[in-house]
């Protein structure tokens, strides 16, 4: 377990937290601040919006005034209201933060439809239930292997060693990309996800970070070229490069939008659920002890681990009308932002929502994954690695304990972790 020390000054965090976000004036609040999420002391604030204001507007943050959605059933109702609230990269796209791109270079998740469904039946017979499969036996082998090389009683990173490890083999496989490259494949999600720039970065910071990040995707252009005029193969490039919809004029830069959302969304729901759990496991210990006992809890266990995680905190949609929502007219034009985080702790919908409940009787009522014609194409596949390496793990180790603080990634949109100090026991 973390000492504690750790455990006191995490108290004190949170108690300091929840002082503020009740004293604070609500119509001050910006829940947009990345530093709450660096420091997971952001409960408190979404809890006291939706108590006291579920939609609730933001006239002044980094990334410009905002609505935010709190509660469960208004997210239900803007995720799946595609015509009313956009998701289109020229209006701003899924980030509260706005990205401003032509559609046509754009990825399908800041489409609408039915440019949207379009292209995203492209990739779809990846994840189907066939293909899932197909892939299962793989990713066993390679969470088996990866787990009886960690050093056991000694002090290792969780995130480097089983987290990053097995999401950036799977993507690897699913883009038939260079193996030996992989570890490629989460740099570029965490540099497309942190820290975005018209928050705090100086046009230096800036300029770095695009000279380190374009080596990285560089790989992509070539695998382009082999795939587009080669037979036809399932991996995800040979699909895209293939099919008329996503092969956008044989111009490979415009590929790289769906490139990206595929290497963000292919790791990070299980690689930071797969940390969050271990988390979770740290302060509810009798959760582990019954699924090593009965594994079979795993099929209630993996979606819970999901909704208490929240990888993705918050998707963003652009009012093409005006709205009422929650009592508030929201007008055309204007940023909504949907917090799954917060309505995945909606009390009113998910009994003890602050509770991490392994054998939920409906485990599946969560809004991780959103809702509507954007629902995550690949959330089976995350559900099932997510299954697959705690089965692995529940197999060989007694404990595995958290020994030192999570470094937490730098973002509002993706809630994850750079490190986490552990070791085994057992």
């Amino acid at each position: 377990m973390a000492d504690d020390a750790g455990a006191i000054a995490r108290s004190a965090l949170a108690r300091e937290a929840r002082e503020r976000a009740y004293s604070t004036p609500i119509e001050d609040f910006d829940v947009s601040d990345i530093g709450h999420f660096t420091s997971d002391t952001h409960w408190p604030w979404f809890e006291r919006l939706r108590r006291e204001d579920p939609v609730h507007y933001c006239k002044d943050s980094a990334f410009g005034p905002y609505w935010s959605v709190t509660k469960f059933q208004d997210i239900v109702a803007v995720d799946s209201n595609h015509e009313v609230f956009s998701s289109a990269s020229d209006l701003g796209g899924i980030m509260i933060a706005d990205t401003m791109e032509p559609s046509d270079s754009s990825s399908f998740i800041a489409l609408d439809p039915p440019d949207h469904d379009a292209q995203r039946r492209v990739v779809t017979p990846t994840f189907s239930t066939a293909g899932m499969a197909a892939m299962e036996p793989l990713i066993r082998s390679r969470a088996a292997a990866i787990l009886d090389e960690l050093p056991v009683g000694e002090t290792f990173d969780f995130v480097d060693k089983v987290s990053i490890e097995l999401t950036s083999q799977m993507l690897a496989t699913l883009f038939d990309y260079p193996f030996e490259q992989r570890r490629n494949l989460p740099k570029i999600s965490d540099m497309a996800l942190s820290g975005p720039p018209q928050a705090d970065m100086t046009m230096e910071e800036m300029l770095e970070r695009q000279q380190a990040f374009w080596p990285l995707v560089m790989p992509f252009m070539g695998l382009w070229d082999a795939r587009k005029d080669g037979p036809p193969a399932n991996d995800l490039i040979s699909l895209l490069s293939h099919d008329p919809v996503t092969r956008k004029g044989d111009v490979p830069e415009r590929y790289f939008g769906n490139i990206m959302l595929l290497t963000v969304a292919g790791s990070d729901t299980t690689r930071h659920s797969i940390t969050g759990a271990l988390m979770a496991f740290q302060d509810y210990p009798d959760a582990y002890d019954r699924l090593r006992a009965d594994p079979a809890l795993l099929d209630s266990a993996v979606p819970e681990i999901v909704r208490w995680q929240s990888p993705v905190a918050h998707m963003r949609r652009t009012a093409t009308q005006d709205f009422e929502l929650g009592g508030k007219t929201i007008r055309k034009g204007e940023r909504v932002v949907m917090w799954y985080v917060s309505g995945n702790r909606d009390d009113e919908v998910i009994a003890d929502a602050d509770r991490f409940i392994i054998d939920r009787e409906r485990p599946r009522q969560h809004v991780a994954f959103g809702f509507g014609v954007h629902r995550c194409v690949g959330n089976r596949l995350a559900e099932m690695q997510l299954r697959v390496v705690w089965e692995e793990i529940l197999k060989r180790f007694e404990r595995i304990e958290v020994v030192g603080e999570p470094q937490r990634l730098k973002s509002n949109f993706v809630k994850g972790y750079e490190a986490l100090p552990v070791r085994i026991v057992g």
